[in-house]
This record gives C-alpha cells, sequence and structure tokens, in this order.
C-alpha cells in the first residue's frame, strides 16, 4: 500500500466528497439509511425494543475451539447468556438462526480507510469504509496511523478526527517513519495513554516510508521494552527500486511492471532480515500481508525454531493470481496493482496450505480502495499507479469460500483465523472474537447454504472498480450485529456515523509470554566477560 504525507485538504472536503459520492452513486443495492449521513442518534438500524434486548434462536454457535447448538441471550450491547432453549418473557427481539452459524464478527487487522497516496485521498473512509465492512460481517477494524512529518502525536489526533464518523468498533496500530527523542517519547506516550500496543515499520518505499536497519532495530528494542508488536511491510525496498529502474529502461511501463519490479525473492529477503532482526533483539514480529511462498517459508522455519513471528496474509493474495496485471485493458489491470503484488499461481494454493496448518496465523485485507480514475494517474508509469485492493467487505465470505467450503479449515478455524487470533495478538479478547458471556455482541449469522455473488454494482464501497468482480461462492452472512445493534439483515445496510468506538488495546500480549526467561537464558550462556590479569609490560 502505497502512502505520502501530502494531508492538506481540509477536513470539510472529506463531508462534501461523501455527499457527493451518495448523490451520485449509481450501486443499485448500496443502501445506507437516510438518517446514516448525520452525526447523532438516529431510529436507523433495527429497533431491538426499549431495552435492548436481542435472543438469538437455534443456531450453532461456533468459537475459536468449540461450537454448540445454543441461543445468544443479548442486552445493551452485551452478551449474557450463551445456552439452549433460553426463555425471556420480557419483550425482546428474536431472530431465528436454525440451520445457521452464529459466529463472532469478524476483525480486519489491516486497514487503510482514508488514507493518502499520490496526492489523492483513498475513497473509503471510516464510514463508507465500516459501512462496507459490516456488510460483509466485519465488525471491527484496526487501522493505520500516518505520522505527519514523523510526528506520531499529530497523526494521532488527526485520526482521531477523521474516525469521529465510524459505524463500527475500530482501533489503531502507528506507522514509524523516522527515529528521534520525540518519536520514542511519543511511542511511549501513545501506549500507556491512547491504547496503542502496535508500531509498524515500512522496509519499502525508498524517499517516502522507509526505514533502515539501524532504525528497525532502534524500533524494535522500544517496542520490546513498552510490551509492543513490531509490525513490518518485507519488502527490499533498495532492490524494489532498481527493479522499477530496470523495467522502465526495457519499456514497461504498464501494470505488469508492478509485479516484474519485485518479485518473491525480495519478499523473501525482506521478511528474513526483519525476522533476524527481531531475534536479536528477543521481541515477537507480526509480517503484514504475507504475500509469497518465499515470505511464509522464513516464517515456517522462524516459528519452527521456537521465534515468536505472525505472518497475516490477506484475502487477495488467497483468492486471485497475478494474471490480471497483464490484461490488455489499462483499467482493468492497474485495480490490482497493490504491494506486495499479487503473485502468481502456486503461490495462493501454498498461502491457503500454511493458513490451514497454522503456519500463519490469521486473515486480513489491506483495504485501500481507489476509483480508475485515480488508479489511471499511473497510465504511462506503473511507479504512479496508487497501490491497493478492495477487500473488506469481501474478506468474511471469501475466506468462507476459499477454505471451509473447500474443506481445508473447519468452521472453529475459520471463527480463529477471521477473528479470535486476532482479538488475542491484539489483547482484545474475549471481549472481542468471541461468543461468551461478557462478550460485546458483535455477531454474525452465516447460512452456509446461500451462495454469494461479488460485484461493484451491489458493494458498499465507493470504489466503481472490485478485484474480486464476479465471484460467486457458496456461505453467505445474512445478518451482522454490532454492539447489539442490527446492521446488516436482508441484504439492507442501516448505518450511522458515531456509532463506532475506539477500543483501546493493551500492551504485552500472549506473544510476550516468558521471553523474560529467554533473556535470562542468553545472558547466562555468554561466559563472559571473562576475568584476564592486566598486563605488566
Amino acid at each position: 500500500m502505497m502512502m505520502n504525507f501530502n494531508f492538506q485538504l481540509l477536513h470539510i472536503l472529506f463531508y462534501l466528497s461523501f455527499f457527493l459520492t451518495i448523490s451520485l452513486s449509481q450501486h443499485s443495492n448500496n443502501q445506507f439509511c437516510e438518517a446514516g449521513i448525520e452525526y447523532g442518534e438516529s431510529s436507523c438500524g433495527t429497533s431491538i425494543s426499549s431495552s435492548n434486548k436481542l435472543l438469538i434462536k437455534g443456531g450453532t454457535v461456533v468459537n475459536a475451539h468449540h461450537q454448540q447448538v445454543a441461543d445468544v441471550y443479548v442486552q445493551n450491547g452485551i452478551i449474557l447468556t450463551v445456552h439452549p432453549n433460553i426463555v425471556i418473557e420480557d419483550d425482546v427481539h428474536v431472530i431465528d438462526a436454525t440451520g445457521k452459524f452464529v459466529m463472532p464478527g469478524g476483525i480486519d487487522p489491516h486497514t487503510h480507510l482514508e488514507t493518502g497516496a499520490m496526492g489523492f485521498e483513498s475513497v473509503d473512509d471510516f464510514f463508507s469504509g465500516q459501512a462496507a465492512a459490516l456488510a460483509g460481517g466485519t465488525t471491527m477494524n484496526i487501522d493505520f496511523i500516518v505520522p505527519f512529518d514523523g510526528n506520531l502525536t499529530a497523526g494521532f489526533e488527526a485520526y482521531e478526527n477523521k474516525a469521529k464518523k465510524s459505524c463500527m468498533d475500530y482501533g489503531f496500530h502507528v506507522i514509524i517513519t523516522k527515529w528521534n527523542e520525540d518519536v520514542s517519547t511519543d511511542m511511549e506516550m501513545l501506549v500507556k495513554e491512547k491504547g496503542i500496543n502496535s508500531f509498524k515499520f515500512f522496509m519499502a518505499y525508498k524517499g517516502i516510508i522507509m526505514v533502515n536497519d539501524e532504525l528497525l532495530l532502534q524500533g524494535f528494542k522500544k517496542c520490546k521494552s513498552l510490551g509492543a508488536l513490531a509490525m513490518v511491510h518485507a519488502e527490499n525496498g533498495d532492490a524494489v527500486e532498481a527493479g522499477q529502474q530496470k523495467m522502465i529502461e526495457l519499456g514497461i511501463t504498464g501494470p505488469e511492471g508492478h509485479p516484474l519490479s519485485r518479485p518473491p525473492l525480495l519478499e523473501g529477503e525482506a521478511t528474513s532480515r526483519a525476522i533476524r532482526l527481531a531475534d536479536f533483539v528477543n521481541t515477537p514480529l507480526y509480517v503484514v500481508h504475507v504475500m509469497s511462498i518465499d515470505a511464509m517459508e522464513e516464517i515456517a522455519k522462524a516459528r519452527k525454531s521456537g521465534q515468536r513471528v505472525i505472518g497475516e496474509p490477506i484475502v487477495s493474495g488467497l483468492a486471485l493470481d497475478d494474471s490480471w496485471l497483464w490484461h490488455p485493458d489499462f483499467k482493468t489491470a492497474a485495480k490490482y496493482v497493490m504491494s506486495p503484488p499479487i503473485r502468481s499461481k502456486g503461490h495462493d494454493k501454498a498461502l491457503q496450505a500454511a493458513l490451514a496448518t497454522g503456519i500463519l496465523q490469521l486473515v486480513g485485507t489491506d483495504h485501500c480502495a481507489w476509483n480508475s480514475t485515480q488508479k489511471a494517474l499511473g497510465v504511462d508509469d506503473f511507479r504512479q499507479i496508487p497501490n491497493g485492493v478492495n477487500g473488506i467487505e469481501e474478506r468474511m465470505h471469501l475466506v468462507w469460500d476459499t477454505m471451509v467450503v473447500s474443506g481445508q479449515i473447519s468452521v472453529t478455524d475459520y471463527v480463529r483465523i477471521t477473528s479470535t487470533e486476532c482479538a488475542r495478538i491484539f489483547n482484545l479478547y474475549p471481549r472481542k472474537g468471541a461468543i461468551l458471556p461478557g462478550s460485546d455482541a458483535d455477531i454474525i449469522i452465516l447460512n452456509p447454504n446461500s451462495s454469494f455473488e461479488i460485484t461493484a454494482k451491489s458493494h458498499h464501497s465507493r470504489s466503481d472498480t472490485n478485484v474480486y468482480e464476479g465471484r460467486k461462492g457458496k456461505g453467505k452472512i445474512e445478518v451482522t450485529i454490532a454492539g447489539g445493534r442490527v446492521v446488516w439483515e436482508n441484504d439492507e445496510l442501516k448505518v450511522v456515523p458515531g456509532a463506532g468506538k475506539y477500543i483501546p488495546m493493551a500492551t504485552f500480549s500472549y506473544l510476550f509470554d516468558g521471553l523474560d526467561k529467554k533473556d535470562a537464558i542468553y545472558l547466562n550462556s555468554l561466559q563472559a566477560p571473562v576475568k584476564r590479569a592486566k598486563s605488566t609490560t
């Protein structure tokens, strides 16, 4: 995903853009409720009665390690009871889930809403992007804060403002682009006062946001001391720049130049380097958007040795191949440009197998949607095509169809890789990622016998294209409940800006357990310093 830091547009432009998009939209099913374009209280959404009580009857309740036929009783946005044959005498809104799966809402660990590249803003903001997510069964996302000229506090404040229009719960990661004492101090403040527990480092995009190994080491050390998770975009930025120049010299200026300039070996090299530096510091590492066999094998090797490394494939890497980038129509080819690139056939199947066997742990999207006009900026030079694809609405359906319907994973595994594991990694569990008493009532109901079809004509993103156009499959999310409120039902989306909450995330997740013991073992193994007599000559 390509970014820059030219955020000079006034915030009011986003509102104007929103109203214009809604009025001009040709999406036949892009139905935000009338009250959903204003802030404040609204009748928008299913009324659950005056006491906010909801009873989901007769479904198969699925958690990451267990499933059972049971009812789920919700009151005031919290799950109170999960038990067969619950009887509630008061006024309660009842949903019949017989023959369907009742599961925790999806958590997307990797999104870029209302972000910048090439002087443009991506088309989905925190309202439209989250509305699309809810229509697809995702009830929380974790977005990436871009600092202003390296200033983390200013970046956080800007994203706080952007997120005021949120219609579902969300959290933040923070990107580190430079290193000095102010950055170190701000990291500590964000952890202790703002609920940030992860920081991302780009090893690509030289001259824009790429960091060198020295900064990576400093950042890893600070993350470890704070109990925050270090994340990396792993591509060798120096080599990518050389590859891009080589393609231009060969006269390859179209979208196919993008994957040719940054082949899998550059992703593998950077993944290996990041893993070794994290091991040197002895801190956990999260590798975002694992797109290649090369990167996956480095993660597998590290995990086999006992290192704490999390690998995150994204739905485009699992469900697509790079053949579209050679399409003769520029508009079609350009919409698939993202980084690391979508890979050739074979990488997708290998990533699916790695996800099924636990080498990779959870699925994100890297949702960063652009319209065809914005993508056309690079019509004569692939380097100028804004990087990013959609996926926040499609992820849950495509993972079900690709992984569960195919028999590669179980229904409980599906819950784990789309929700629970993300909640555990970022210290949200069991508030999120579970259907348990006391958990937030973020719930989806999936009908395994229904079918879905993906098309730009009916999706809820503001983009005029969709990289999964025409994809059909089995398993449809028929109901989405966010914070106890029914927001998606009967193919109708009913959401209101401002309904979402920022969810602070605590540090020192399970990935940090026992690291102090490993440090102690290392120190005891050094057999140094050696005491030597001083020379008398």
